[in-house]
């Protein structure tokens, strides 16, 4: 694998009897990069996530993390990732602090990194509290916590916001942006688009088991804005969409001169909209 690339995906099908799941599936993720795999529900992100981490076995193609080919993964290389999914068990009856410090024994964690991590999610308040009398967003936040206590070199986000209120969904946008900065790897899957153009470096847009799209979101939807439009606010709140045109443009230099506008935007389509155009279906179906 070359410098910084921390897994790749060459190739990766996935077949379960007559119903193909993944077809040619290709990707990197380096060192620092927030790879965002977007797709409705179905679409085989998390079919995806358990190939990669050894949980499947592709019906062909290479999985490699860390310079580990993922079907012949071994023990030790759970040391170097974590994995945060819908199903990410914690005890109910202990306390966050208590849930923290069994994980910190295990990965050999200092008592100060637990107190960063708890810091960092912000449950410092709740620390002494049963783990079964949080709230949705507080336990999503206590399963991130101990997915990261060791420090992975790549982190997988199966989900990590989904039905959690908008406040909860900034902080742990806020803490996987650190993480990033730190040097984390960290695959995401979603399917919210808006998350994905907020958080990712890369995404991949992925329908019935294939990668429609693959890139920068800004990439993404420049790529898609065939038809150029710019929506302008002029004083006294009139408000015009218009196209790219020698007439418009000359409205505009004209508005500008006299220092009419108030706000203006380019129209460049959303990330939900290019899925919608490159796959013909809603995301939410």
């Amino acid at each position: 694998m070359e410098q910084n690339v921390l897994l790749s995906l060459s190739h990766i099908s996935k077949r379960f009897k007559t119903e193909q799941a993944l077809k040619d599936i290709n990707m990197t993720l380096h060192q620092g990069e927030i790879l965002g795999f977007l797709g409705p529900s179905g679409a085989g992100k998390t079919t995806t996530i358990k190939i990669i981490t050894g949980q499947l076995r592709q019906t062909s193609g290479e999985a490699m993390l860390l310079g580990t080919d993922s079907s012949n993964i071994d023990e030790s290389i759970y040391e170097k990732i974590g994995v945060v999914s819908d199903n990410s068990g914690i005890y109910k009856k202990m306390t966050v602090w208590q849930n923290l410090y069994v994980f910190a024994g295990i990965w050999q964690v200092s008592r100060e990194r637990v107190e960063k991590v708890l810091a960092q999610v912000g449950l410092g308040e709740h620390r002494n509290k049963p783990a079964g009398k949080l709230s949705k967003g507080q336990t999503q936040r206590l399963v991130l916590a101990r997915a990261v206590l060791h420090k992975p070199r790549v982190l997988f986000l199966d989900e990590p916001t989904s039905g959690l209120d908008p406040s909860t969904a900034v902080a742990i946008h806020r803490m996987l942006l650190e993480l990033k900065e730190e040097g984390m790897a960290i695959f995401l899957t979603t399917h919210n688009m808006e998350e994905a153009a907020k958080l990712c470096d890369k995404v991949a847009l992925l329908h019935d088991g294939e990668i429609v799209e693959f890139g920068s979101p800004q990439e993404i939807c420049l790529k898609h804005n065939r038809n150029k439009k710019y929506s302008v606010l002029l004083e006294g709140d009139r408000e015009l969409v218009l196209a790219q045109n020698p007439e418009n443009v000359r409205k505009i230099a004209e508005w500008m001169e006299r220092d009419e506008i108030m706000r203006i935007h380019s129209c460049e389509p959303t990330l939900e909209t290019v899925f919608l155009e490159v796959t013909g279906k809603d995301l939410n179906v």
